[in-house]
């Protein structure tokens, strides 16, 4: 059973879970598919088009969003239709604090953190327990690596390999906290070899998320910090 405030405007074609709390004045526009075990805080805004220079009017209508499971919108989180690909999606167990700003067909995969009043550009893809920091921006077509992190207020115009941290002026440096909280740290040399000296890893399990990050960047035509 879900729990929805009486305020909360749900309009055309939505589906939703189970166990779902969706708290007062937000607002879900279908189509729009929506999982289990989601908290919607207030003043969060789901399926709103999609906001394209080229065609800012564009019609949305049967444009869809699709959400997993166990995920958290915290106040003033928005989360655009697509424009260009087939739909927006975000996975599970994904953090998004105040005002983050989910756009037009972006591709959001589990465990990932958006901190508060984060900006990510069009056509995105944040890859698994990708974290951005405290009001950062990400360039439209955007491949965020998984277990990676974007600084707080960094401006990220290229793309960010898994493991590693992207903070402005610096060097790449390895995310030593995402190896540990997710359970890499028997990978660790092979990880600090990848991100630091570009050596390939040998493990199965690390050399199919570089594979994964490595087919999406080169898709994207962006360049690498």
């Amino acid at each position: 059973m879900n729990k929805i405030h009486k305020t909360v405007i749900i309009e055309g074609d939505v589906k939703i879970g189970v166990n779902n709390e969706i708290l007062p004045y937000s607002v879900l526009i279908g189509p729009l598919v929506i999982g289990d075990n989601n908290w919607i805080g207030p003043h969060v805004v789901i399926g709103t088009p999609g906001e394209d220079t080229k065609d800012p009017r564009h019609d949305s209508a049967d444009k869809l969003i699709v959400i997993g499971n166990r995920n958290i919108f915290r106040e003033h989180v928005a989360i655009q239709k697509p424009c260009y690909e087939e739909l927006t999606i975000i996975g599970d167990d994904c953090f998004f604090m105040h005002g983050s700003h989910i756009p037009h067909d972006a591709r959001v995969s589990n465990q990932v953190t958006l901190a508060p009043n984060v900006v990510v550009g069009g056509i995105s893809k944040l890859l698994v327990g990708a974290n951005i920091g405290m009001g950062a921006a990400l360039h439209q077509h955007s491949v965020i690596g998984h277990y990676s992190i974007v600084a707080t207020n960094a401006a990220a115009i290229k793309n960010v390999r898994p493991f590693s941290r992207y903070i402005p002026g610096k060097a790449i440096s390895v995310n030593t906290y995402a190896i540990n909280k997710y359970g890499f740290a028997e990978f660790e040399k092979e990880i600090s070899d990848y991100v630091l000296n570009n050596i390939s890893p040998k493990s199965k399990i690390i050399s199919s998320i570089i594979e994964e990050f490595n087919l999406l960047h080169n898709e994207s035509n962006r360049g690498l910090y």
